[in-house]
This record gives structure tokens, sequence and C-alpha cells, in this order.
């Protein structure tokens, strides 16, 4: 009769959506952090920091309640790290990213693993807290997704669509520039790009179906 009743329970919880039996996996990544040359459109090329040879860099997906691994290699020759922007990092702030902050970041070279629990459901972003590597590129969407959503919300399908600045020049001629103490070269006119899901956003396209959400 007490199992029973258990049972009764569980299953009750399981309807009202209290409990998620969906089992916590380990997302793994194995990144080498690198310069690329990035195309944008046929418009000009210059470098970018990318993973793995390539650069826009895929989006990381997982769910609530997965573990993020991920194996750094650094193959640039100055110090990154990766920051993980929106995540609490609750007892691992030796895994938020910032270099000099709350590590030494990974040196020219080296390697490092970073492992984040994945507490928070919703559309984050990775990118560089070392210098001005965001700017040149090391940034990348990450989605956490609640098994539960679906029951809530009702919709056919969702896209990632990342929007980023993009120039001509690297972060650090546009800090060089910025910085100098002659006005005519401070001031001097910097021509800014969207980026939109990879594309120049004169070129991107983003593809709806009529009748779906």
């Amino acid at each position: 009769m007490k199992i029973a009743r258990e049972l009764l329970l569980m299953q009750l919880l399981l309807l009202a959506g209290l409990v998620d039996l969906t089992a916590a996996a380990t997302v793994e990544r194995e990144w080498t952090v690198e310069w690329v040359d990035y195309d944008m459109d046929g418009i000009f090329t210059r470098k970018a920091i990318g993973i793995n040879g390539q650069w826009p860099i895929a989006a990381v997906e997982a769910d609530l309640g997965d573990e993020l691994v991920i194996h750094v290699h650094n193959g640039l020759a100055e110090t990154t790290s990766l920051h993980f922007h929106g995540l609490f990092q609750n007892g691992t702030s030796y895994y938020d990213g910032a270099v000099m902050a709350t590590e030494c970041g990974v040196p020219p070279g080296g390697s490092f693993t970073y492992r984040v629990a994945l507490e928070q459901a919703g559309t984050y972003w990775i990118h560089s807290h070392s210098k001005s590597q965001t700017a040149d590129g090391l940034r990348l969407p990450l989605v956490v997704r609640d098994a539960k959503e679906k029951r809530i919300y009702a919709y056919d399908d969702e896209m990632v669509v990342s929007l980023q600045d993009w120039f001509r020049e690297s972060a650090t001629d546009l800090m060089r520039q910025f910085s100098s103490a002659d006005p005519h070269v401070r001031f001097r006119p910097v021509i800014p790009y969207a980026i939109v899901g990879g594309r120049c956003a004169t070129n991107a396209r983003l593809h709806f179906v009529r009748g779906k959400t």
C-alpha cells in the first residue's frame, strides 16, 4: 500500500512538471585557440581568434544540469582565458576566466580544463577575458535548455542569432589609436561593420516559415 502511494505521488509530480528524470550529461569540447583568416563575404579579410581553425565559432548547446567541460589549448603568443558570461559560478570562481582576478590565464602553449556546472537555463555567451581578445573574435553563444520549457511555452523551432561588431583593424591597433595623445590619430574615423550569424549584415538572411513560431 505504501509503495502504491509513493508511485502515485511520483506520477503526480511528473505530470505537474516538478520532477525531471532526464539524466545529466557531460558536454565535452577540445579547443585550440588560434589565429585564423576570416573573409567577410569578400569585403575584406583579416585575422580573427578562432577555435580549431574556425571562425565564427559555433554555439555550444547543452541541457540544464549538464556539466560543460572544455579543454583549452592556447595556440596564441599571449595568455588567454574563457569567461562564461551570465553564469553565477557559485563555488567555482576559479573557472570564471577573469585573468589576474580569478585566475592566471592559460599561458602561450599551455593547456587548462574548465569545468562548469550548468545550473541556469537560458542563452549566454563564452568569451575571452584576457586583453582585447573578445573584440578580435574569441566569443561564441552558449545555450542551456530546460526540458520543462516546451511543456510551458508552445513553439515550433528556435534559432540563435548572433550579432557582432567587426572592424578592419585589429583590437590592438584600435586600442593604440584610441589611446594616442595625438587628437588627429585618436579621432581618426573608424568604420564598423555588423556581422549577423557569421555573415556581413547586408548579406545575412533569416528564414521564417509562415504559420510557425
